[in-house]
């Protein structure tokens, strides 16, 4: 266990003083408040006008995940069901997709996401419905609750039919990328008449979300699944690929078909965003240990300088970032009457570290190279960075959970300051729910039912078992996976 245990654990620090201090030594800045105020003074508890007549209650947001327990042809389940529940006793007043909706069967990152098309409408509109009543019933009313549906397509990642297959759609061809996954040279890149189809399938997705009840739809552009793909196609020829008003055409084509499908009134648009991206790491042989794998270094990239396959990435140095044009995206956004923007980055596929900081990596990953509070502050310093530029957008950061039992200092500090509006929480809501409501309501942290970034929720999909919180969720606790779960994880550590 040596090299997962080398960075401090968050549990061990005292108060949010010693957070701050230690995050101080490591040249990181992460603010971060002595004392939490509930409502209705708290910061965390004040409305915010998110434009399209959308007015959002507190500042907590559920973020959208990808779910691996759906039925085959893409409808809820019980246990979909179970988890949009939580979402509604949540206390969070954005709901942010809570799910990830594949807009085609095709374009799925595995066989039992769900589907966004008129033939699952139905149940979409009964988890919609789910989510209401539910946060009606724990709160009284559901006043300021916003929600919305994530639309996407997993493009590179798509393993749509069998867990064991993946079927990938490129938007380019990705040297490092297409050499890891097995893609080889006879794979084409998506043409573009079929982005024009999706297109159309984002735009009945849409007018889906609509009649559900969903106040808006997210336009996926994050993670390396095919939108945000698209945004670095700066080597894809056609009218796709290459120039920046190229690279965001299938964004606007996108809104402009929804716009002119709906009319007035038609539903509200946001965009969750990979800000910048980076060249994908790998675990470092040299560093392996006791059959566990290295800490994560970059995949060799001297030979693709400058480099031209990533979006806000630095193409002198592809482990940094460059923010150039993700404000000139947000400012396209802005011009399009896109207001409400959940900013994440890199890909959990190839660059988890940044995108998710964790101490105990998934299966497939790698150990962290970095203390993983160094991933987190880098997240906040974009954020703030966008914020700044872009002070009429609203902005939902990522990357909190990593913080465990001072999310709620770190959030109310952010906030305070105006350097975030709201603070977004994805794997820390599968194990503890009901966080914000607790906060807001001023009762302290459960802390045994904090997420300590086990990385169960993923390694179980890594390994074609559905995702949950096997650790702490006395549901998924009792299920038959969470033994095999703990045979895949003590396998590997034998090996």
């Amino acid at each position: 266990m040596a090299e997962r245990l080398r960075y401090r654990r968050v549990s061990t620090f005292k108060s949010a003083a010693d957070l701050r201090d230690h995050c101080a030594a490591l040249g990181v800045r992460l603010p971060c408040d002595d004392e939490v105020l509930a409502a209705p003074g708290s910061p965390l508890a004040q409305p915010i006008d998110a434009g399209s007549g959308l007015r959002i209650g507190n500042r907590f947001a559920i973020q959208p995940m990808e779910g691996w327990d759906g039925t085959g042809d893409g409808r809820p389940t019980d246990l979909v069901r179970q988890r949009w529940r939580n979402f509604g006793i949540s206390g969070a007043k954005l709901i942010w997709g809570g799910e990830a909706f594949a807009v085609c069967p095709e374009g799925r990152a595995n066989p039992n996401q769900l589907i966004c098309s008129p033939e699952t409408a139905g149940g979409i509109a009964g988890l919609h419905g789910l989510l209401r009543s539910a946060h009606r019933e724990r709160f009284g009313s559901d006043e300021g609750l916003v929600s919305g549906l994530q639309l996407t397509h997993s493009g590179r990642f798509c393993r749509p039919f069998r867990k064991d297959r993946a079927e990938p759609v490129i938007a380019y061809r990705h040297p490092i990328l297409d050499r890891r996954f097995g893609i080889g040279a006879g794979h084409e890149p998506i043409a573009d008449e079929e982005l024009h189809r999706l297109i159309e399938l984002y735009v009945s997705g849409a007018r889906v979300a609509r009649e559900a009840g969903f106040d808006f739809v997210d336009v996926k552009h994050c993670h390396g699944y095919l939108a945000h793909e698209l945004l670095s196609g700066f080597t894809r020829p056609g009218e796709f690929g290459g120039s920046f008003e190229n690279r965001t055409r299938f964004l606007r084509g996108i809104v402009e078909g929804i716009r002119a499908d709906q009319g007035a009134g038609a539903i509200a648009i946001g965009v969750r965003l990979s800000a910048f991206d980076w060249v994908p790491f790998r675990p470092d042989p040299a560093g392996e240990e006791g059959g566990r794998p290295g800490p994560g270094i970059p995949e060799p990239f001297e030979d693709h300088l400058p480099y031209r396959y990533g979006f806000g990435t630095d193409s002198g140095n592809p482990a940094a970032w460059d923010l150039g044009e993700t404000f000139r995206f947000l400012d396209l956004l802005r011009d399009l009457g896109i207001r409400l923007v959940n900013l994440s980055c890199g890909s959990p596929y190839y660059n988890p570290h940044i995108q998710r900081p964790a101490l105990f990596p998934p299966s497939d990953g790698y150990q962290p190279p970095e203390d993983p509070l160094v991933g987190v502050a880098r997240q906040l310093a974009m954020v703030r960075e966008v914020k700044a530029r872009h002070p009429d957008m609203v902005i939902v950061g990522s990357g909190y959970s990593y913080l465990q039992e001072f999310v709620p200092h770190a959030a109310q500090a952010l906030v305070r300051a105006g350097e975030v509006d709201l603070v977004g929480l994805g794997r820390m809501v599968l194990a503890y729910p009901d966080l914000p409501a607790d906060v807001l309501e001023g009762r302290p942290l459960a802390r045994k039912r904090i997420c300590r970034t086990f990385s169960d929720c993923t390694t179980a999909p890594r390994n074609g078992m559905i995702s949950g919180c096997f650790p702490l969720d006395p549901l998924y606790k009792a299920l038959p996976e969470a033994a095999e779960l703990k045979r895949i994880k003590a396998s590997a550590d034998a090996d």
